[in-house]
């Protein structure tokens, strides 16, 4: 039994229960939405928000995330079927599911390997870009539905009621909340009903739709939506497994890392932890979940769990209570989701991917760091040109490309002692105070083999800039770890210092560092002793070296 279940008391069921109820009824025109940007039938999107969360609840560790389809997620689930069956078909909707039994059988994997540091893999930027240009296909990929037609063969009538839903969408999340408050309702209370909306507009549409004949005038609709509950089993289609591999890889990552950014902001809220790995487990098991019943891949989405937490959920029992009412709206009569406007759906899609749209990390990236930014627009145009899957790749490769960029250039600095103290600080930033014959360098990386060289060449090229350097501190205070070819270097640089006439000393090495350079012959032959601290080694090699002199070089920092 879940720790939240054996725990459970009696004062949290009121907030799950209406969580629950303000979900399911969130659930049920954005399943249908997602899942015809999935391209499957609109009741698969249901069936892949009953029985996921329910499995979620059981294994994952967010007590307020909400499981179920997601707008990215459904749009890759399209890119990686679409070459390999017609969109609805009956093989479509079996690789579908298969997908889903793959990327959470993956997840499973992950989650008993305990994988879950894979989430660092992607910088915030990169997200940022992969969601800006997954948003911009998704909304393109609904003009078509939203209009009724290709532009510019607009359906009057489909056009009026696609353009005129998203305009009451944008008044209720404008200023819905505020006319619930005049009405009385409370803060809470008025921001759960203002997310209300998209349900109000679908039932509203769908009576319109009945009492107008809008079928008959040409505006098109779900159709039939079967009632009942999905029958549970898997069929798989033997030839497509190693097609489905990649894509599913792709997709498990993604499921991960969304899941994980949703989860992790409402659990910083709520002052609670995160366990990556039962995140995995719970996501693996959702999708299993998904695979059995129908459905397609599922990933905890930030919208609805943001809902769910502001109507008041306290625990997993609020998404249980969710899937419980779905199974029931699917139990009762459905005829009335035949006459669900598809202009409707098109325009709470298009809505709801239009928050998806994230300038604001691209301006902070712009402003502090421009290989980030260009990262994000990078990865950006990656899915806008060649599509979801290589987006995600170019991703995963920029942060990657990024990280070891940034590794193999340090930060090396030259170091002084400030006055009156045994504190030694740049001397670009701080007035310092120098020997003329030590030079002090402190490197701010650890030494590996992607740096080495770079490392090498600026000792080479200080050393030469002060010919009369008779001893050179290494201060390895920032550095954490020392590969083997690093280990190669400083023997290098300690035999070629030293037939320049230069000793090489090491200052403030990390004892994990030190106890793997006992296990060398670099100590042996280091042609200087290591000290504790880079003032004991300057206090040391002072008695053999020339007189003290100030050198300031630029003003200190407040």
């Amino acid at each position: 039994m879940p720790l939240w279940l054996r725990l459970y008391r009696r004062p949290l069921l009121a907030g799950d229960l209406t969580a629950g109820v303000v979900v399911a009824m969130m659930m049920i025109p954005q399943g249908m939405a997602y899942a015809l940007v999935a391209g499957l039938p609109p009741v698969a999107g249901i069936y892949a928000s009953i029985l996921p969360p329910v499995l979620y609840a059981l294994f994952g560790s967010s007590m307020t995330q909400s499981v179920g389809p997601m707008a990215i997620v459904s749009l890759m689930t399209a890119a990686a079927l679409a070459p390999l069956a017609d969109p609805g078909s009956a093989l479509y909707v079996t690789l579908a599911a298969q997908l889903a039994l793959i990327s959470g059988a993956l997840l499973l994997l992950c989650g008993v390997l305990r994988l879950g540091f894979l989430a660092g893999f992607l910088s915030r930027p990169v997200i940022s870009g992969f969601s800006n240009g997954a948003a911009i296909v998704i909304v393109v990929g609904q003009v078509p539905a939203l209009l009724g037609a290709r532009p510019p063969q607009w359906h009057a009538p489909s056009a009026l009621l696609g353009l005129g839903s998203l305009l009451l969408l944008w008044l209720a999340k404008r200023y819905g909340g505020a006319l619930l408050r005049r009405c009385g309702c409370g803060a809470a209370a008025a921001e759960t009903g203002a997310r209300m909306a998209p349900m109000l507009l679908v039932l509203g549409a769908t009576a319109l739709v009945a009492a107008l004949d809008l079928a008959g005038a040409g505006v098109h609709t779900t159709g039939h939506v079967p009632s009942g509950l999905p029958s549970l089993g898997l069929v798989a289609s033997a030839g497509h497994w190693r097609a489905l591999l990649s894509p599913a890889l792709l997709i498990a990552f993604i499921v991960f890392l969304m899941s994980m950014s949703a989860a992790q902001t409402l659990a910083h809220k709520r002052g609670e932890k995160l366990l990556t790995n039962r995140e995995l487990l719970g996501l693996g098991a959702a999708n299993l979940a998904s695979a059995v019943s129908g459905g397609f891949p599922v990933t905890g989405s930030m919208s609805r769990s943001a809902v769910n937490f502001s109507a008041g959920a306290n625990t997993p029992l609020a998404s249980v209570v969710t899937a419980a009412l779905l199974a029931l709206a699917l139990v009762a009569p459905t005829g009335w989701l035949a006459l669900l406007p598809l202009p409707v759906l098109a325009a709470t899609i298009v809505f709801a991917v239009a928050g998806m749209l994230d300038m604001a990390t691209l301006r902070q990236a712009w402003r502090y760091d421009r290989s980030d930014a260009l990262a994000l627009l990078a990865t950006t145009a990656g899915v806008l040109l060649l599509g979801v899957e290589a987006g995600v790749v170019i991703g995963v490769l920029l942060s990657m490309g990024a990280l070891i960029w940034r590794a193999s250039r340090p930060h090396i600095a030259v170091l002084g002692r400030i006055a009156g103290s045994e504190h030694f600080r740049n001397i670009e930033r701080y007035a310092g105070e120098t020997l003329p014959a030590i030079l002090v360098l402190r490197v701010d990386a650890g030494l590996f083999f992607g740096n080495v060289d770079a490392v090498g060449a600026r000792i080479d090229e200080e050393v030469r800039a002060r010919p009369d350097t008779r001893a050179l501190v290494l201060v390895l205070s920032a550095v954490n770890q020392i590969d083997t070819t690093a280990l190669s270097g400083l023997q290098e640089w300690n035999r070629g210092l030293a037939a320049r006439g230069v000793a090489l000393h090491l200052a403030e090495v990390k004892g994990p560092v030190m106890d793997r350079l006992k296990h060398s012959t670099l100590l042996q032959e280091l042609s200087g002793p290591v000290y504790l601290s880079t003032a004991l080694a300057c206090d040391d090699l002072a008695r053999r070296a020339p007189p003290l002199h100030g050198r300031a070089q630029g003003g200190a920092l407040p």
